[in-house]
C-alpha cells in the first residue's frame, strides 16, 4: 500500500524586522493558519532581507509575505500570485534624530542615509526615487549610504548616530519595541502611499488550496491583525500592482 503525505508547506517572511521578534509576531500566525486548514506549514525566516530575495527569486517559498517591489520581480521570475493584502497603503518615512538640525527633505543633500537593503520598496526605493523627483537630491550618485539589513537596525543606527537619516515604514517604526530609540527619532518625511505588502503564492500551490489559505488568512482574528498593524485584510490579485511595476522602471535595482 502507498502511502500519501501531504506537502509541508514554506512561509516567508520579508525581515524587516530582527529574527526574534518576526518569530515572535508571525509563528502564532502561522500555527493559527495551520489549524485553519489543516495544512502542515512552517515558518521559514532569513537573518536579512538580502537573503529573503535569494531564497524568494529561486521559488524557494510556497506562500510569502513580501514587499510590493519582491512581489513584481518574484511574479517575473517564478509566477507567484498576491492573493490577500492588507487595505491599508505602504507609506515610506524617513528618519532623523530629534537632537539634529534636520527637519525637511530639502536638507538631506550630502547626508548620510541608512536603508535596510537595496530593494526595499518604501523604506529604499521609493524613499530615493522622491528625493531624486521632487528635490533634485541623488542619493545613488552622492554613495553616501549604508544597507543594515532590517528596519529596526536602520532605527537603531540613526539613534546612534551612525548615520543622519533613515529609510523605514511606519508600521515597523510604529513597532518598534525599543522605546529609548524611538523615542530618540522623528519622521521627517513620508512617500506617497502604494499597495501594500501582498501574501503571495508560488504556482505549485493548486487554485483550491491557495483559496483555502487567502480565506484563512483574510478571517485571521483581530489579535493577530493587530500584531502586525494592519488594518482589514483583504483579497488582492495581480493588477493591483501594475502601479508598482511602473516605477520600478526608473527606480535602481541590484535585483533587475
Amino acid at each position: 500500500m502507498t502511502l500519501l503525505f501531504a506537502k509541508t508547506l514554506t512561509f516567508g517572511v520579508v525581515p524587516q524586522q530582527s529574527p526574534m521578534e518576526l518569530v515572535k509576531d508571525w509563528q502564532p500566525i502561522v500555527s493559527y493558519l495551520e489549524k485553519a486548514t489543516g495544512e502542515k506549514i512552517i515558518l521559514k525566516v532569513e537573518r536579512s532581507i538580502p537573503e529573503f530575495e535569494k531564497v524568494l527569486y529561486s521559488g524557494g517559498y510556497d506562500i510569502a509575505y513580501m514587499n510590493p517591489y519582491h512581489y513584481v520581480v518574484a511574479h517575473k521570475r517564478q509566477g507567484y500570485s498576491a492573493g490577500v493584502r492588507d487595505m491599508k497603503n505602504i507609506v515610506g518615512i524617513l528618519v532623523s534624530r530629534k537632537d539634529s538640525s534636520l527637519t525637511d527633505a530639502s536638507m538631506l543633500r550630502g547626508k548620510s542615509f541608512l536603508f535596510p537593503a537595496p530593494d526595499a520598496f518604501a523604506a529604499t526605493l521609493l524613499t530615493k526615487y522622491e528625493l531624486l523627483k521632487k528635490y533634485n537630491i541623488n542619493v545613488n550618485k552622492e554613495k553616501n549610504y549604508r544597507y543594515v539589513n532590517s528596519h529596526d537596525s536602520v532605527y537603531k543606527g540613526i539613534s546612534r548616530n551612525i548615520g543622519d537619516v533613515g529609510g523605514g515604514i511606519e508600521r515597523t517604526f510604529n513597532n518598534l519595541d525599543d522605546k529609548e530609540t524611538k523615542e530618540s527619532l522623528v519622521i521627517i518625511y513620508k512617500t506617497k502611499a502604494y499597495p501594500s505588502h501582498p501574501f503571495a503564492f508560488h504556482p505549485s500551490i493548486s487554485e483550491s488550496l491557495k483559496e483555502k489559505i487567502a480565506k484563512a488568512i483574510i478571517e485571521m482574528p483581530e489579535q493577530f491583525v493587530t500584531i502586525l498593524s494592519m488594518k482589514r485584510l483583504q483579497e488582492t490579485n495581480d493588477a493591483e500592482f501594475d502601479s508598482v511595476r511602473d516605477i520600478a522602471v526608473a527606480l535602481p535595482s541590484t535585483q533587475d
